[in-house]
């Protein structure tokens, strides 16, 4: 029996710079009267998701920051974990040195060394605004850091950096691919299938009863760590190869269709 769902939001509760479809809030509260839990998990800042929460119109847990905070909608502070300030320091030098962009998150304000199109793209997409401080302002700011994160201009840019990076903080740092032009950074061990687990404990559920849904790279732990995982009808390939059940698109309402046909359905699935 399914008594946890975890949902990711951006492609698969709704598309990207989209809403809540009715079709989706409608399966939410149908999970709750069923006595289900239901949470957020998301790479977006927790100022960012909350509006999205809003929308569900019951109070839901919200995993922001790929894991390295749990929040109630109602704002109280579950878990946070902060990049270390030495390992901040050496992404934010390896940035500058390079010319590439990177962002900074500190108590859920949005840092950038300048608004250019990389932060603009990002403001537009996030519905938040961005303040920016220089490298310097940057640097001085690495103390409480959820994570960092990167914008290149393509996704094949994003897919080069991606395993430079990997080869050079991998050891070091969490590195994640959130959207095929984002790559992020959080503290060694950060993830959403690692505050799922904080969450499921505090919450007295067993991960074999937590289903999550996803669509993306950072989506692949939580869904092969929990009991049930569910990859969109437009998830990356291996989001897709490492899950046994796959319902439809994001713009087909495929997070309320995996709702009735596994979190709801008796048996739940086969």
């Amino acid at each position: 029996m399914i008594k946890l769902f975890v949902t990711d939001i951006d492609g698969t509760l709704m598309p990207a710079g989209g809403r809540v479809s009715e079709k989706n809030i409608a399966a939410v509260q149908a999970m709750r009267r069923a006595g289900i839990e239901v949470a957020i998990a998301t790479g977006r800042m927790y100022r960012a998701a909350l509006p999205v929460a809003a929308q569900l119109k019951v109070p839901v847990p919200i995993i922001a920051y790929n894991g390295a905070l749990i929040k109630s909608s109602a704002g109280e502070v579950l878990h946070t974990r902060y990049l270390d300030a030495p390992d901040a320091l050496r992404l934010m030098n390896f940035f500058e040195e390079r010319g590439w962009h990177l962002q900074s998150y500190v108590d859920d304000v949005l840092y950038v060394p300048e608004r250019n199109d990389c932060a603009k793209y990002y403001e537009d997409a996030q519905k938040v605004e961005a303040v920016e401080v220089g490298w310097s302002g940057l640097r001085e700011r690495v103390e409480g850091i959820t994570k960092l994160l990167s914008i290149a201009d393509t996704p094949d840019e994003t897919a080069a950096r991606l395993a430079e990076l990997e080869s050079i903080f991998g050891g070091q740092v969490e590195v994640t691919r959130s959207a095929p032009r984002f790559v992020e950074f959080m503290a060694r061990g950060v993830s959403k299938a690692s505050a799922i687990k904080i969450l499921a404990d505090k919450l007295n559920v067993d991960t074999a009863q937590v289903m999550a849904i996803g669509d993306s790279d950072n989506d692949l732990a939580m869904l092969t760590g929990v009991g049930v995982g569910v990859a969109m009808g437009n998830a990356v390939p291996a989001v897709k190869a490492a899950c046994k059940l796959i319902t439809d698109t994001c713009d087909n309402d495929g997070f309320a269709a995996a709702v009735y046909d596994y979190a709801l359905s008796s048996p739940p699935f086969n």
